[in-house]
């Protein structure tokens, strides 16, 4: 194999594909990225066998060949060098990788690319065209609330459901559920029920960043693995099996309270009570109240016995009877991290979950278990 490629784009191609690469496994090729000749590119992939990256980049192909090297070493050097064209070469019956840039040179030990984890492409099953912006967003509204631990493997994914032209993303961990949808241009050729795995959609969304070229989302026949494609990266990921929660019947029909209020200042207000809830359990206080006909008030307040207390209020539009609820700090901040604008609080009453939806929104809605609390 004998390339010659810009310093930035090798440098941009190696970031790409090493957040898929292994930090701890028994299989050494995943702490590994192949380089491969392709159609006149450079193909890059790394794998940790639940996720694979794949990405191209251009190239002066001299010499057709494939190989790997230690991903970490290659990153670190390349992204020490000056910005000029980079040589890659191995020479015959050799497991060296030689570069040369500039004034540098470096030899690397190199493994055989027919050792490296095959990656397939996925080229048949069904294909969904997403548009970048509204993708990411849905993902960003959900991925937060899916599972970290593995004893419910289902809850550690996100649950996609197409119903028509209309793709819904779910998740939920036990005490909060998030539901975004998106629209789509057309409908798939056949329904899709899967679950993606959190992790492989927050790679996505960093991928797609502020891109503006559609997504191609395509779901193998097997409903085992599923690729997201970009213009020149694509993602497969390993599809988590088994049966997701009726979320439908967690999200209240009805609600005795309504609350609208500015997110900043909700925001703000919830970082300010979070100094002393940190000390306190974790515990934000919320206090809904309407003033016969006038602007109403939201209260946000912690408590920390051996520490101290504080109380924030906002102007808010209260509709319905006066209410009170507690909420995890964390679960409150993630929500209102995710939003913009004017959100709207649902409460039936302090023992039952409260819902967040973004005004003038239909979209998006977000369930809250509460915390009992003495008030």
């Amino acid at each position: 194999m004998k390339v010659q490629v810009l310093q930035e784009n090798l440098q941009r191609g190696l970031s790409i594909v090493g957040r898929a690469v292994a930090t701890r496994s028994t299989h050494p090729m995943t702490a590994n990225v192949l380089l491969q000749t392709n159609q006149g590119r450079l193909k890059l992939v790394a794998t940790d066998l639940d996720i694979s990256i794949s990405t191209w980049i251009g190239a002066k192909i001299d010499e057709e060949g494939a190989t790997t090297v230690q991903a970490r070493l290659i990153s670190d050097f390349v992204a020490s060098l000056p910005p000029a064209t980079v040589n890659l070469e191995i020479p015959d019956r050799s497991r060296q990788l030689k570069l040369e840039c500039a004034r540098n040179e470096a030899s690397m030990s190199a493994m055989d690319a027919e050792d490296f984890p095959l990656v397939k492409s996925i080229e048949d099953g069904v294909r969904i065209q997403l548009e970048p912006k509204a993708f990411r967003r849905a993902i960003e509204r959900v991925e937060f609330a899916a599972a970290n631990d593995d004893s419910r493997p289902v809850l550690t994914g996100i649950h996609f459901k197409t119903e028509g032209p209309r793709l819904t993303l779910a998740s939920a961990d036990g005490f909060r559920l998030a539901v975004a949808d998106i629209t789509l241009g057309a409908a798939p050729s056949e329904s899709i029920e899967v679950i993606v795995p959190a992790r492989a959609l927050r790679e996505v969304a960093r991928l797609v960043g502020d891109s503006n070229e559609p997504i191609e989302m395509r779901v193998n026949t097997a409903r085992s693995q599923v690729l997201f494609s970009l213009t020149d990266t694509e993602m497969v990921a390993q599809l988590i099996q088994g049966t997701f929660p009726n979320y439908s019947q967690l999200i209240p029909a009805q609600y005795n309270t309504r609350c609208i209020v500015d997110v900043d200042e909700f925001k703000r207000e919830t970082r300010i009570a979070a100094i002393f809830a940190r000390d306190g359990s974790g515990i934000i206080r919320l206090q809904m109240q309407s003033s016969n006909g006038q602007a109403g008030q939201l209260t946000i307040s912690a408590r920390a016995d051996e520490v101290g207390d504080n109380e924030g209020r906002i102007d808010a539009a209260v509709e319905g009877d006066a209410a009170k609820i507690a909420f995890n700090m964390r679960y409150l901040q993630d929500v209102l991290g995710a939003l913009s604008g004017k959100v709207a609080l649902e409460t039936t009453s302090p023992s039952s979950q409260g819902v967040f939806r973004p005004e003038g929104e239909s979209d998006y809605v977000h369930v809250v278990m509460p915390m009992f609390v003495q008030w």
